[in-house]
């Protein structure tokens, strides 16, 4: 039995055993297709004996590595041809160049020396045929089973990608009779996504006549933003009760208490008129901070609105921008169904961060309000019980 018949019945048994059935693309037959492709390439460049049987190996097990995973394949691979060749007594420079070869099938590796370029180009040597697409189809179902999933524009574009920036024959052989194919097979590719382009095209000129706001989701943004209004407007109201209310006793103790202070009868009466005064101001100030408006204006950048970061339905962003960026911005939004309904959604959000802290300074303003009346009162019990 040959090296070689010894190594193809290795790694079929390895393969049957440990090569789990998802990997539809990285298996036995796409070993044997690169073996295949090892051979005819050998033919018509100029080899030594010893390069020859290192890129039947090579071959044979540049991709066993993938029954540990995809990651690192290439790596895991060479450690187990040493293993193989360590049993079979390979000699030694035979398995140095064998492993040199497995490690080069990486992509991001570039192939120096003429047994190196022939092991790449076998290794890709489906780009140049006419089943090009079956067998991608098949490097699609397994990345699928990984999690890897790609619409059809995706793939193709990955495809094209793949066949006119990464990739390239480096012998003869495969530039002379793989690269034709190659060739049309971009063309495919090119013409594919050119349909699936103007499919799409269509659609969306369907989808911006038809995608219409429904009548619940508008009626669902409108009832939520009245309410939103009509809670700021009670908050307002709120605080402003407050104001007057402690307006009026700041008045009334300035005008009626405070002057007859000085008089040493009424000496008493100083640390209850100074506590009712000061929860005064203190619910004043309060009630200022809930109704004071606060606005947060940003510095306009074209970019946040391409990128939909700005919120064009707030004065505080859109007054920042030029009459025409914003008419277009504007146009572009109201053309665009989910811009508008993120733009909406982020509006209600803005508004219940400003309610939020209403509400929250409100409740504040009153706890405050509650707990200085109730502490004035006792001081001037307190007071006047002391006399």
């Amino acid at each position: 039995m040959t090296l070689s018949q010894t190594a193809e019945n290795y790694v079929n048994d390895l393969l049957k055993d440990k090569l789990s059935a998802l990997y539809t693309y990285h298996n036995f037959e796409h070993t044997k297709r690169v073996v295949s492709s090892v051979a005819k390439l050998s033919e018509s460049e100029t080899l030594s004996e010893i390069e020859k049987s290192a890129l039947v190996l090579a071959a044979w097990f540049h991709d066993t590595g993938y029954i540990n995973g995809p990651d690192r394949h290439e790596h895991n691979s060479a450690l187990i041809f040493n293993e193989f060749a360590t049993t079979t007594d390979i000699p030694s420079d035979l398995a140095e160049l064998t492993e040199s070869l497995i490690r080069v099938t990486e992509m991001c590796m570039e192939p120096k020396s003429t047994a190196e370029k022939v092991i790449r180009d076998a290794d890709c040597s489906h780009f140049g045929s006419e089943k090009y697409e079956k067998i991608a189809a098949l490097l699609r179902e397994e990345w699928a089973s990984q999690g890897r999933i790609y619409s059809d524009a995706e793939w193709a574009k990955g495809n094209l990608d793949m066949l006119t920036k990464w990739h390239q024959f480096y012998t003869d052989f495969a530039k002379a009779n793989w690269q034709p194919q190659k060739e049309k097979n971009i063309a495919s590719i090119k013409e594919k996504l050119k349909d699936m382009e103007e499919l799409e095209d269509k659609s969306d000129k369907k989808k911006k006549k038809k995608d219409k706001p429904d009548k619940g989701v508008e009626t669902l943004f409108r009832v939520t933003l009245n309410n939103h209004t009509q809670l700021s407007q009670i908050a307002d109201s709120k605080a402003n009760i407050l104001l007057s209310v402690n307006a009026i006793i700041i008045s009334i103790a300035l005008s009626t208490i405070i002057p007859k202070l000085d008089s040493p009868s009424n000496a008493h009466l100083v640390i209850p008129t100074f506590i009712m005064l000061l929860f005064s101001v203190i619910s004043i100030i309060f009630a200022i901070l809930a109704t004071r408006p606060k606005v947060n204006s940003t510095i306009y950048d074209p970019e946040d609105v391409k990128k939909r970061k700005m919120n064009l339905l707030f004065f505080g962003n859109f007054t920042k921008m030029p009459l025409d960026h914003y008419q277009a911005a504007m146009k572009e939004m109201m053309e665009d169904r989910d811009f508008l309904y993120e733009s909406l959604i982020k509006d209600l959000y803005l508004l219940g961060t400003v309610l939020e802290r209403k509400y929250k300074l409100l409740r504040v303003t009153y706890n405050i309000f509650m707990f200085g009346i109730v502490t004035s009162v006792i001081a001037f019990v307190i007071a006047f019980k002391s006399v």
